[in-house]
């Protein structure tokens, strides 16, 4: 096709997906192709513009190294990420839901053991005590579950936005018992804004949005024969739940943190100042289950 316009180049850019493509191949590209080209008739940008999402996408792509993924924050607040981990880990009621992983995640926290402060070396924030199980189907506890834990320092900052101070710091593995109970202490989390300072804030900030995330802990939960867990509980009250930047929230992720006066903390530490509790019991799945048919019609 030669006498290429605006009625028929869609069709065109199409045809001259090969045959010969792989299945999955060729159903990406032809929708790629058809939503961005309905996008461009129906927002009708100028040259102008069309430059400036070009430009957009370089800055995008400048930003990114070793230590900084702002294409991935471009999908997180875009809702992008959330909605491609919903579609990936239907699951039923009784299962610990999932969300994003995030940014700020970093292999090879120490393991640690039961009931251990990961808060050592940190200051400020409220002594905080989480507890709970890690439970089968059945309600049934599972034994030597994996709980990979880590959260945003008091400053609003994870460690490895500051190489001045140590790694690792609130980041810990733990492992269940028979009973398949967990527990640790921490300090209280707080809300933080992600990373703003780059073409996405740009965005948020043109689009009239915050970049703030709700106070939360995150965990990958993991053992034999379940489907791995990516999630966060986050603080009941917490202004920003309803107004997440990367739309993480999710209700049954929502959990009290309960203050107390001094005394005594659940794992017997004598406590001269208020401390928070919180409990939380995760619910996994086997592997193998298939997942849960979705009309998304």
């Amino acid at each position: 096709m030669r006498n290429l316009t605006e009625e028929n180049l869609t069709d065109a850019v199409l045809g001259r997906i090969s045959e010969g493509a792989d299945a999955r191949t060729r159903q990406l590209s032809e929708a790629l192709v058809r939503h961005l080209h309905a996008f461009i008739r129906e927002v009708e940008p100028t040259e102008a513009e069309w430059l400036q999402g070009i430009q957009f996408l370089t800055r995008t792509g400048h930003m990114c190294d070793e230590s900084r993924q702002e294409f991935i924050l471009l999908s997180d607040t875009l809702g992008v990420s959330m909605l491609v981990d919903a579609i990936n880990h239907r699951r039923p009621g009784h299962a610990t839901e999932n969300t994003v992983l995030g940014p700020f995640h970093v292999d090879g926290a120490p393991e640690r053991a039961m009931g251990a402060c990961i808060a050592e070396g940190i200051e400020g924030g409220t002594p905080t005590f989480v507890d709970g199980r890690v439970l089968d189907g059945e309600g049934r506890p599972i034994a030597g579950a994996r709980l990979d834990v880590w959260q945003v320092r008091p400053d609003r900052l994870y460690d490895v936005q500051d190489p001045e101070q140590p790694s690792m710091q609130l980041r810990a593995v733990f492992r269940t018992g028979d009973d398949g109970r967990y527990h640790f202490r921490t300090v209280l989390p707080v809300s933080y804004a992600i990373p703003d300072d780059g073409p996405v804030g740009d965005m948020l900030r043109a689009m009239g949005r915050h970049p703030w995330r709700p106070a939360h802990i995150h965990f990958i939960v993991t053992a034999p024969g379940y489907a791995p867990v990516v999630t966060h509980l986050f603080v009941e009250g917490d202004p920003y739940l309803d107004s997440d930047a990367v739309f993480g929230v999710k209700n049954s992720l929502v959990v009290r943190f309960d203050e107390h006066p001094n005394g005594t903390a659940p794992d017997g530490t004598p406590m001269d100042e208020t401390f928070c509790t919180a409990t939380y019991d995760f619910g996994l799945v086997p592997a193998n289950l298939p997942p849960i048919p979705t009309d998304t019609r």
